[in-house]
């Protein structure tokens, strides 16, 4: 188990590489100069070459690409991402202000959809041909099938502006307004946990089911197992690994859906942060933002390999 985690821990460290590559590549190779959107128009107006040349050496932008990049990963093996051009900060202050809030909306969404998203699945399953299987299956098709940023303007006409439950914009952390905080992110979480739960619903029904066709089901039946004994005990637990499978790779979708969801909310988190340094062309915001997010994603994928031994002891690792 130990080397196995060392060797899936390097080739995580791989990837995070030529993810740095690409995101620095990408953001070199766009149009414009950001500095020209940092500066405002009155210092446009006194701009020389000079202050100029001193604003592209205050950044790191005066030398060549190679060396500015080995600048930034020199610089995140010491915990420094960078200076923002936009908000003239430490983007490492950025992020630790904007993270706790992508992690509390994807943490949320991801537990949200795979208590929902399981039951629905194991429901459908041990229900097959009644009508809890054609509900379950057809809110399964709505969710893969409705894109979350239009869901959740829909919601915000209808639970903000028709019926005013709920606030349509904002965020505010649960350790000052527990309530208010709650109310914020029922249409975010519910927005972002649309697929994710929709796709593991049908994932975890079509495992069950094949589970439930195999002969040790049989025999625990003709045993006289109870039913929940048997659907805890061998159903559930032998089904899970396709189901975890997709919670790995879906992570990745709720943490890159996030950007589309909390600028349809304002909710102050990475997402709003990474879209705005995008249009500002803020490189080492993006740089920051996009490696924080792959770490996210890798680390989640190793866990869940991680998982399946604990799940299924057949399994071994090499």
């Amino acid at each position: 188990m130990g080397a196995y985690i060392i060797r899936r821990l390097a080739q995580g460290l791989f990837v995070l590489i030529l993810v740095s590559i690409l995101l620095f590549l990408i953001m070199r190779l766009l149009p414009g100069d950001p500095l020209l959107l940092y500066i405002t128009q009155n210092d446009i107006d006194d701009l020389s070459e000079a202050k100029l040349d001193a604003l592209r050496a205050e950044f790191g932008l005066d030398k060549s690409m190679p060396l500015q990049y080995f600048d930034w990963m020199g610089g995140l093996f010491r915990g420094d991402f960078g200076k923002s051009i936009v908000h003239n900060d430490k983007v490492g202050t950025l992020l630790l202000e904007r993270f706790p809030v992508t992690a509390h909306l994807g943490i949320l969404s991801v537990i949200l959809s795979i208590i929902i998203g399981v039951s629905l699945g194991l429901i459908s399953a041990l229900r097959r041909a009644t009508w809890a299987d054609t509900l379950a299956t057809s809110l399964a098709n709505f969710g893969i099938s409705v894109p979350n940023f239009w869901l959740g303007v829909l919601m915000i006409y209808l639970f903000g502006l028709y019926l005013r439950w709920l606030p349509i914009q904002g965020y505010t952390s649960p350790f000052e307004d527990f309530w208010l905080s709650t109310r914020q992110l029922v249409m975010p979480v519910l927005c972002l946990s649309v697929l994710p739960l929709a796709s593991k619903a049908r994932q975890a029904r079509s495992s069950m089911l094949e589970v439930i066709r195999q002969d040790y089901i049989r025999t625990a039946w003709a045993k006289g197992l109870s039913e929940r004994r048997i659907v805890l005990k061998h159903v559930l637990k032998n089904g899970l690994i396709p189901v975890i499978t997709l919670i790995g790779i879906q992570v990745s979708l709720i943490f890159g859906g996030s950007v589309l969801i909390e600028t349809v909310f304002n909710i102050p988190g990475m997402g709003r942060l990474l879209v705005d340094a995008v249009f500002a062309q803020d490189f080492p915001v993006v740089q920051g933002v996009g490696i924080i997010i792959a770490m996210v994603v890798v680390l989640t994928n190793i866990a869940v390999d991680i998982s399946y031994g604990w799940i299924d002891p057949r399994i071994r690792y090499g």
